[in-house]
């Protein structure tokens, strides 16, 4: 189906109805595969997406979607998004964007990935799990070895000019295995997020799952104390990702953030810096334009320690007179939201080894649970389940679990002393952070 022809023939008819129309569609493809004792075990391959109309009738803006991409779902789609329209009442109306004057040319869709063949993935995955099987008779299962890719293409078009589309994809793998000694067991992890399938190394991913399982084999709990801490890269992004929706100027205006008010005060220590980067070569969140059609654009939300800017859509926006960020996000289904692109903490000077050297006695940290219940965007506040190891005159000593970290966000981000130059990015694949070192917190234990 030629996409553009069906959208402009929508907004034609749509524009009968209603002064002003945007259409928004995408669709989205996934290939999930997993072995598990040699054998492929799980193979599926998805394909979803939908449409969503929104027009602007008497002064409102309706909505609409649906999952059904034909000719025959252009009549319901219209008739929906003017019945929609009179029941809305909002004090903060939505608008259709006109379009940006400028849009960077960047390309986050890589053709060979999608060339690589199937039983070239479904190898790689049989080598990590045998791999990581043989490396230690400890390793008693790998009860996950998942490879997952995916591509998405995006279509906005609106009566008032914008006529975008772009296409997207990347890939994760992970593994995770189980290890024993006598009753005590333990599970390691490790995972890819890519861009380019050459980058995934079955060797390397492996023996990291299985030295972080074994590593923690014999942990055992702390004395309750305050302790100066080293956070992995990865889980500082996580943690980071939690707290994320504290920078949406739509949660700022309704209250639902602690950076209220906060614009051009020192919110950090003085050496932090988070950038909200749409250009970020191979980025999981690089996109030139957002989802309401407007150009993005590089920005520091923290500067040297100093909040210089939320994230903004049109209407939050409108609400406070400045220009949006470039940051609306939505799915076919809903309304418009706000989302960061790559938001990450920009790399330090120091090296892994010596945030770990600076520290006599103290804690690096490389996993939390609990880091969608344990916090408050509002006030800050979490209290979080975590493991790791002790750091003993300056070294990593032995495997510690059974703790717990609480403290505040914000005082966290000024306790910041030494950020690391291994910039990486969690779980989510587009939020990232070196390896962090706080000068205390707090650590339940024995």
């Amino acid at each position: 189906m030629d996409y553009r022809d069906y959208l402009n023939n929508l907004l034609n008819k749509a524009k009968e109805n209603m002064e002003d129309v945007e259409a928004f569609l995408i669709k989205d493809k996934e290939i999930s595969m997993g072995v598990y004792k040699g054998q492929l075990d799980k193979y599926s391959i998805a394909e979803s997406g939908g449409l969503s109309l929104r027009g602007i009738y008497n002064g409102k803006m309706g909505y609409s979607y649906t999952e059904r991409i034909d000719d025959s779902s252009v009549d319901k789609l219209i008739q929906d998004t003017l019945e929609n329209s009179k029941y809305i009442d909002d004090l903060d109306p939505e608008t259709i964007f006109e379009g940006s004057d400028k849009y960077e040319n960047i390309n986050n869709f890589n053709e060979t990935l999608g060339n690589v063949p199937v039983s070239e993935k479904i190898d790689f995955l049989k080598k990590l799990e045998k791999e990581a099987l043989s490396l230690d008779n400890r390793v008693f299962a790998a009860d996950a070895c998942v490879y997952q890719e995916f591509e998405q293409e995006r279509y906005i078009r609106n009566t008032k000019g914008i006529d975008l589309h772009d296409k997207v994809n990347g890939a994760i793998s992970y593994i995770s295995v189980v290890v024993k000694d006598g009753e005590d067991t333990k599970t390691g992890f490790s995972l890819r997020i890519i861009k380019n399938f050459s980058e995934l190394d079955h060797k390397q991913m492996a023996k990291e799952a299985v030295e972080n399982a074994i590593s923690m084999l014999g942990a055992k709990s702390i004395k309750s104390d305050k302790y100066p801490v080293v956070f992995e890269n990865k889980t500082f992004a996580d943690l980071l990702s939690a707290f994320s929706s504290v920078f949406s100027a739509d949660n700022v205006q309704k209250g639902l953030s602690g950076l209220k008010d906060k614009i051009g005060e020192e919110i950090g220590s003085p050496i932090l810096n988070i950038v909200d980067d749409p250009f970020l070569k191979d980025g999981f969140g690089s996109r030139n334009f957002d989802d309401e059609g407007t150009k993005t654009s590089f920005k520091k939300l923290i500067d040297n320690g100093k909040l210089t800017s939320y994230l903004y859509n049109w209407k939050t926006a409108n609400k406070e007179g400045v220009q949006s960020t470039g940051n609306a996000s939505r799915s076919y289904k809903g309304q418009i939201s706000i989302s960061p692109t790559n938001l990450y903490i920009e790399k330090g000077d120091k090296s892994f080894e010596e945030l770990v050297n600076s520290i006599s006695k103290g804690l690096y940290i490389n996993n939390l649970e609990g880091l969608h219940s344990g916090l408050n965007p509002v006030s800050g506040d979490f209290s979080l389940s975590a493991s790791g190891y002790g750091i003993e005159d300056g070294k990593i000593s032995r495997a510690v679990n059974l703790i717990t970290i609480a403290g505040n966000l914000y005082e966290l981000l000024k306790d910041i002393e030494a950020i690391g130059n291994d910039l990486e990015f969690g779980i989510y694949g587009y939020i990232g952070s070196p390896s962090i070192k706080v000068k205390s917190l707090s650590i339940s234990g024995e």
